[in-house]
């Protein structure tokens, strides 16, 4: 099974490295980190990531997966990335993101019409995409399968081996990773957080969240009109 995996100045790291490391874990399984070029790739806080193949000469996904990050609104008008999303498409299995990863499959046409889910700051933006914003943790809409933000990727990563191999596999995987959350504090999602701790987080967000709102309703223009 090959699994290819976006890089992209900008990414938020553990965006891409929680899905990498369950991925890992899966028998008989490649995993591609496909750029542009091959040269290192820095995350949105400064960690490097080496592709381990072009975009140029990267073979067939059997998965494809699009990870999020403050990158990601250079990435929804580039068209060379869209271009090779939409290749590899053609023929994946399955085609996944995680956080604002799906605003990136949204740019590319490749969620018209599916319901998707998103970092909850920037959920709403996917319907611009043509996608039907759904707040959940993990959401799959045939063979579309998008997390939520973030930390969501190592749900959507093992509910995707359990589609793939079964539940006892997923749940193997689970436990050698002894992913057993216990968050030190309550909170962590809009739903369960303090009021006031939202309504900071979207003040200082605000500003950001206003461009890529934009790049969204601007992008989103296009894919209606394609």
């Amino acid at each position: 099974m090959h699994i290819v995996m976006l890089l992209y100045p900008g990414l938020t790291q553990l965006d891409l490295t929680g899905p990498h490391e369950v991925f890992s874990r899966i028998p008989d399984t490649k995993i591609s980190l496909a750029w542009r070029t091959a040269e290192p790739v820095a995350d949105g806080g400064g960690l490097t990531i080496l592709p381990t193949v072009t975009l140029d000469h990267c073979t067939p996904a059997d998965i494809l997966f699009v990870p999020g990050g403050p990158g990601q609104l250079a990435m929804m008008e580039d068209e060379a990335v869209l271009g090779f999303l939409r290749r590899q498409a053609e023929r994946a299995r399955y085609v996944t993101s995680v956080c604002t990863g799906s605003l990136v499959l949204g740019a590319a046409g490749l969620l018209t019409g599916y319901r998707a889910t998103c970092h909850w700051l920037s959920l709403d933006q996917l319907a611009a995409l043509g996608a039907e914003p759904v707040a959940e943790r993990v959401v799959i809409d045939r063979n579309r399968i998008t997390g939520a933000g973030v930390t969501s990727g190592i749900d959507f990563a093992l509910t995707l081996v359990a589609e793939l191999q079964g539940e006892r596999m997923a749940r193997m995987i689970q436990l050698s990773m002894e992913y057993d959350p216990a968050p030190p504090f309550h909170g962590g999602s809009p739903k369960s957080e303090a009021p006031e701790i939202v309504a900071a987080l979207r003040s200082r967000s605000e500003a950001f969240q206003a461009e890529r709102r934009a790049t969204a309703e601007r992008v989103g223009t296009k894919v209606r009109a394609d």
